[in-house]
């Protein structure tokens, strides 16, 4: 299972110095992802993708969850009362289920993706400020290390950690 840590850094140049830091300590440039005002150079920081930056991930999964909770239920529906006289069995619940959570999933992520991601909602006014957001996936067992190693050398960094969303998770396995 992976963490995402969260560090509020000042600028470009403590940022690059933390993501060399991770580098060293193993963690891959994949999973390290840097949020910046419109204004702010990256250079070649590791830039977040639109997966992290919007809400698509959120509403994939809000998506496909419903989606295919209304598609089981219209499975049900047209078992019970089959359509023009024809034998509906029920692998018509399990066909209309996939198709309404793939079809949820798309139109939620597609909508998703016109909404900041409310996880970065919080950082919105420091990025806006000039300060830079780097997100790190790290597997848990790591976390204390990855802490430790930065607040230990960046004693101004703010950093928090919450549960990568598994949808990017999924994301990034189908990129690398």
């Amino acid at each position: 299972m992976m963490k995402r840590l969260y560090f509020l850094l000042p600028d470009v140049q403590v940022t690059r110095e933390v993501v060399d830091e991770l580098r060293s300590a193993g963690i891959e440039e994949r999973h390290m992802y840097t949020v910046g005002s419109s204004a702010t150079v990256l250079e070649k920081l590791p830039e977040a993708t639109i997966v992290e930056k919007t809400d698509f991930a959120h509403g994939v999964a809000i998506g496909i969850a419903g989606g295919g909770i209304v598609g089981a239920l219209a499975g049900l529906v047209a078992l019970a009362f089959p359509p023009a006289g024809l034998v509906v069995g029920g692998g018509a619940i399990l066909a209309l289920g996939v198709a309404g959570s793939s079809v949820g999933g798309l139109l939620s992520g597609l909508i998703g993706l016109d909404y900041p991601n409310s996880h970065l909602e919080k950082y919105r006014d420091a990025v806006e400020s000039g300060s830079l957001l780097l997100l790190v996936d790290v597997p848990n067992e790591r976390v204390p290390e990855v802490v430790k190693l930065i607040a230990g050398h960046h004693p101004d960094a703010r950093i928090e950690a919450a549960r990568a969303h598994p949808i990017e998770s999924l994301v990034e396995r189908m990129e690398g």
